[in-house]
């Protein structure tokens, strides 16, 4: 479980940030990640029980992006149906996310309590799964998404990888590869004002569902030169 670390965006009760460190100590994953805020207080350890360690341990960062700069798959968990977007089960999540090479570091993100993750942090996921539930019951408290999220992983964690199965490229890197099929697809008039947005949002979904690898990206990028040159 080492090579997993969550990533809570913009948490809002310190309690919860707590409680997901302890569903983290309970699967033994160490590294938690927070965006949007400076430190931590009182509340966030009174709810740790015995995960204080995760707590001083964790890093704090301005934007997604960074907090996932040196991830090679972004899973996210969302409570709402996307329009844009393609969306799976935890189950299916934690099958595709078994058949990465042990090596392959993995962020697991999880947005604010009300209002979630916004249309450009899901963007970024090559992975985007909800957690299901019973009717219109309101969606999980943030800690017990952590927890049921890693206990999935937990339990089909000696499933081994196919054979084969290529490390990706980290996230910091897909995203670079995405700016520029954008470039070379804007360059050729592909993008109008009309369809800017929504045409986006697509590209950017197939490109991050790939999960690239460099293999991919090179590829890619050679027959996007050929095609559009």
């Amino acid at each position: 479980m080492e090579r997993f670390c969550v990533i809570l965006v913009r948490p809002e009760k310190p309690e919860n940030i707590g409680l997901a460190a302890r569903g983290m100590k309970n699967t033994g994953v160490s590294d938690l990640r927070i965006v949007g805020l400076q430190g931590l207080h009182g509340p966030s350890y009174w709810t740790a029980v015995h995960a204080d360690d995760i707590l001083d341990g964790a890093s704090f960062y301005d934007g997604l992006p960074e907090a996932a700069a040196d991830c090679h798959c972004l899973a996210a968990s969302t409570a709402r149906s996307r329009r844009h977007f393609t969306l799976v089960s935890l189950d299916e999540a934690v099958r595709s996310l078994t058949e990465f090479p042990s090596d392959t570091r993995i962020g697991l993100v999880f947005g604010n309590e009300r209002t979630g993750l916004t249309v450009e942090e899901i963007g970024l996921a090559n992975i985007r799964f909800h957690i299901p539930q019973v009717g219109r019951q309101p969606s999980y408290n943030l800690g017990v998404a952590v927890t049921l999220t890693l206990f999935q992983l937990m339990t089909a964690a000696g499933a081994a990888p196919p054979p084969g199965r290529e490390k990706p490229l980290t996230h910091a890197e897909q995203e670079d590869s995405v700016r520029r099929f954008e470039a070379l697809l804007d360059g050729k008039g592909f993008y109008h004002e009309t369809n800017r947005a929504f045409i986006t949002e697509r590209v950017r979904d197939i490109f991050h569902r790939m999960v690239m690898t460099k293999k991919d990206r090179d590829i890619l990028l050679a027959l996007f030169r050929k095609s559009l040159g």
